[in-house]
This record gives structure tokens, C-alpha cells and sequence, in this order.
């Protein structure tokens, strides 16, 4: 699409599932981009890689785990002699928290999410900046709200988060004079698939319905209402894109006006 915000631009896509990983993957696809796609699933992958092939997009699927140093090799060697260029990553790793105290939380899997949403993502990062530095590109990384806030049980989730972050700004500075940028956005709660399922369970176990349990979570924010997947997602195409040349080292908060920052 001539004019779009990346034409002709590569951008590669690190943790893509069924929810923010797909409507990022499709956002960047309908803005212009070519496509690489990179989870554990391959199946989840060829799904994604089919919906953006249906409407004529060009793709390239590599099953990758991001805490592995070879399969992150393989997906940068992959990508440059397909395509010859990086123009945009975005990392976005998932493991899901432990919901416990963190008086009562397993180190182990502290840990786990460490080592995949940071770690993982700088393993990613690193692996991916002389490509980046040989286009001016840009890093999108995929942080939480969960940083704005203390609410109990959500510790080990913010431990992971607000190391992400640090680890970003840092990155910025350090490849700022690389002509690379690195940005972060900050999605709250996401009116996906698994947050519905999620709402049904608050209200069984409450005796209300789901729509109650809604309601009473977007009171919360200024809009009265949670962002949708495509929300977040077109946020993180401006931050790959041109558009945002002068802005590195910055956090997008995308939460329909639950925090302030």
C-alpha cells in the first residue's frame, strides 16, 4: 500500500499469539510491512501467516524459542537472506504470572519470566542490531501497566516488567548513536478472547455477570471502557514506523486512560 506508514519496511514479530501478537503481526502487514513472524507454536505462526497472505501480504514464519541462542541466530539469518534488511522489532513475550503474593511465589518461576519477557527479549535485541543500525530501524517492546501500579498479587508480573523497562531505556541510550530507537508500550487491560474468558470467571465466582464485571473494570478508566487488540496494535505501528523518527527511550501508555503518565 503506497503511503502507508511502513511501506516496504520488515518487521519482524517476536512472541505471536492468538491475541496482541496476531493484531500486531495484521496492523503491521495493512500498514505495509512485510511480516516475520517468530513463536515457539508453528502452527500459531502458519495461522497468523495465512490471514495476512489471504489479503496479499508476504510473510516469513520461523518457529523460534527467544530463550535459545541458536534458534535466535537462525531466526536473524532467516529473515536477512530472505528479505535483506530489518526495519522494525518488536518483542513481545508473554509468560504468564504466578497471581500470588510475592511472599508466596515460586522462584522458579520468577525466573522463568525473566529469562523469557527480559532476557529473551534482549537475546532478540542484540542478535537483531547490525541489521537495525543498517536501516535506521526501530524496537518496540510489549511492557504491561502492571508497572504503573502496586495492586496485590501482580508482583513477580511487575518484577518482570519494570526490568523490561530499564533494560529498554537503557538499550535507547546505548543504540541511540546507532541511529536505532527503542520504545516501549504500556497496554492495560486488553478486550481480548483470553481477558473474556477471564471476566466469565470473576463472575461465576462473584454470583454477577461478565458485563458487570466489565463495567466495573472500565469505570476505572477515563474512556469507560478496555482497549481492543488493534488498539494496541496500531500504537505499536506508529512506534516502528517513520513517523516516530524523534522518539526513542519513551513508554506508550495505551489503556483507555486508566493511569496517567
Amino acid at each position: 500500500m503506497s503511503g502507508a506508514l511502513l511501506d516496504g519496511k520488515v518487521v519482524v514479530v517476536s512472541g505471536v499469539g492468538p491475541g496482541l501478537g496476531r493484531s500486531i503481526c495484521l496492523a503491521a502487514a495493512a500498514a505495509g510491512a512485510t511480516v516475520v513472524l517468530a513463536a515457539r507454536t508453528e502452527s500459531r505462526l502458519h495461522e497468523v501467516a495465512a490471514e495476512i497472505e489471504a489479503v496479499g501480504g508476504v510473510t516469513l514464519s520461523v518457529p523460534t524459542d527467544i530463550t535459545d541462542d541458536a534458534a535466535v541466530g537462525n531466526l536473524v539469518t532467516r529473515t536477512v537472506e530472505t528479505f535483506g534488511r530489518v526495519d522494525a522489532l518488536v518483542n513481545n513475550a508473554f509468560s504468564v504470572p504466578s497471581m500470588k503474593p510475592l511472599e508466596r511465589t515460586d522462584f522458579d518461576h520468577i525466573r522463568a519470566g525473566v529469562d523469557l519477557t527480559v532476557l529473551g527479549g534482549l537475546r532478540v535485541t542484540q542478535a537483531f542490531t547490525p541489521a537495525l543500525t543498517d536501516s535506521a530501524g526501530a524496537v518496540v517492546m510489549i511492557n504491561s501497566a502492571v508497572v504503573r501500579h502496586s495492586e496485590p498479587r501482580y508482583g513477580s508480573y511487575k518484577l518482570t516488567k519494570a526490568a523490561l523497562l530499564a533494560m529498554s531505556q537503557t538499550l535507547a541510550t546505548e543504540l541511540g548513536g546507532k541511529g536505532v530507537r527503542v520504545n516501549s508500550v504500556l497496554p492495560g487491560y486488553i478486550w481480548s478472547d483470553q481477558l473474556k474468558w477471564y471476566f466469565g470467571e470473576i463472575a461465576k465466582k462473584y454470583g454477577i455477570t461478565a458485563d458487570q464485571v466489565y463495567e466495573q473494570t472500565a469505570a476505572r478508566s477515563d474512556l469507560k471502557r478496555l482497549p481492543e487488540p488493534d488498539e494496541i496494535a496500531r500504537a505499536v505501528v506508529f512506534l516502528a514506523s517513520p513517523w516516530s523518527s524523534a522518539i526513542t527511550g519513551q513508554t506508550l501508555d495505551v489503556n483507555c486512560g486508566e493511569y496517567h503518565n
